[in-house]
This record gives structure tokens, sequence and C-alpha cells, in this order.
């Protein structure tokens, strides 16, 4: 447990000192919620009832920023490590591979739920939007969250080949996936076919899991099968991480 709080506290040191990071990882998210609040001014319908369309953006900024956070932000940090030889630094010290893993979880977590609050407190102050319905499951949310995309960051991570084209390769996942599940706005008027594909993807059903702790007050394992099919993607990362994942460079 030292171990892993000392490393944290390194992985936090590293994270607030990068300003791409800072950047990419924890102020995006906040700008993209202000410019669709103020686009969004009136209700939004979602499902023949109407919602504050400042809470409705808002649970779908908390959706995309776990998958920013801990998917895209993850897989671009150790890519990046790998090809700068930092992972085989790291590797040749007494540190545990496993114990390094845990913290840079742990990391990810504590940039995610401070970037929720600064998300909750934005949207309350600028744009009157709400608090959780269910405060300790958003607070389960955010955990379940951060550690499924962070599966999944690792696994992307070990299929990466270059520093050069990681942030290229994870918003082309990203984007196209935040937009079909309906993080910047509903997805009830997607084409069929593009609604046959947010059925596949694990931020639908993180989002329909926020949805119900944030706007409605569910407990967070009120809609199980969402529940494990977000476990099964981050199990999947992980599966393909312990197959393929590498602590060297590729070029």
């Amino acid at each position: 447990m030292r171990l892993v709080v000392h490393q944290l506290g390194a992985e936090q040191r590293m994270f607030w000192r990068s300003r791409e990071a800072a950047i990419f990882i924890f102020i995006f998210p906040l700008l993209l919620y202000s410019l669709l609040s103020s686009v969004y001014s009136q209700d939004i319908t979602v499902n023949g009832a109407k919602v504050a369309s400042a809470d409705f953006l808002l649970a779908g900024l908390f959706g995309y920023g776990a998958a920013n956070t801990a998917f895209a932000g993850l897989a671009i940090i150790l890519v990046g490590r790998r090809e700068t030889g930092t992972l085989k630094r790291l590797r040749a010290t007494p540190l545990p591979p496993a114990t390094y893993i845990v913290a840079v979880i742990l990391s990810t977590l504590v940039v995610f739920a401070i970037q929720a609050v600064a998300l909750l407190v934005l949207g309350s102050a600028l744009f009157g939007a709400s608090m959780p319905a269910n405060v300790l499951g958003f607070a389960g949310a955010i955990v379940l969250g951060v550690v499924c995309f962070a599966g999944m960051g690792i696994g992307a991570a070990a299929l990466i080949r270059s520093a050069d084209g990681a942030s290229a390769v994870v918003n082309v996942v990203l984007l196209p996936m935040a937009f079909l599940s309906g993080s910047f706005g509903p997805r009830t008027d997607l084409p069929r076919f593009l609604k046959a594909v947010a059925d596949v993807l694990p931020l639908t059903y993180f989002l329909d899991i926020v949805n119900g702790v944030y706007l409605h007050g569910e407990s967070l394992f009120s809609d199980l099968r969402a529940v494990a099919i977000v476990a099964a993607w981050g199990v999947a990362g992980v599966v393909v991480a312990l197959r393929r994942f590498s602590w060297m460079p590729n070029e």
C-alpha cells in the first residue's frame, strides 16, 4: 500500500505538470459543456419526457469525461511512456508492475473525480444544473466508469504501436462513440443503422447508468444489464492487455 500511495503521488505530479494532458484530459470536457449548454437553451425531450438541457448535457459530459480521461488519456500516456523508454526503465526498478498499474488507474480516478466536481460546480453556477439525485450512486458510477474505461485504455495502449499515432487512433474511436452514444445530445433521432452501432458501444450503457443515478435518483445497479455490458468491455480490454501489453518500445 505504501508503494501504491507513493506512486500515486508521483503520477499526480506528472499529470498536473503536463500542460497538454491538463488541457486535453481535464479542461476540454469543461469547455465542451460550456459550449453545448450555450447552444441548447431549451428543455430536451428524451423518451417523451422533458429534461432541462443543462442537466441532460451535464450527464452526457460525465460519460464523455470518463471515456476521455480513462480510455483516451490513459492510452495516450501509456503509449508515450512506452515509446520514450519510461516503462522500460520502470520495469527494471523494484516497483512491481501491478503496483504501477494500480497507481496509474487510481490517479486517473482522482483526476476524473475532480473533473466531475468541477463540472457540477460549473453547471450549477452558470447554467442552473441540478446536483445528482443519488449522490452515492453517482460516486459509484464514477468509479465504475473509470475502472472499466481504464481497462479499455490499457488494452488500446497494447495495440497502438507508435506515440505519434496514439492521439489520432483514440480520437477516431472516442469522438464517434461519444456522438453516437448521446454525450453531446439525444440519440433518439439517429438513423437506424447508427442506433445499431450505438447499441454495442460501452459509452451508451454507461450513459444509461449515469442518467439513472444523476437525473432520476436510481440505484447504481438498477440496470444490471448496462452494468454488466460496461464491465464486460473493461474486462475485454484487460484481456487484450494481458496478451499484448509490452513495457518495451516498439520503435
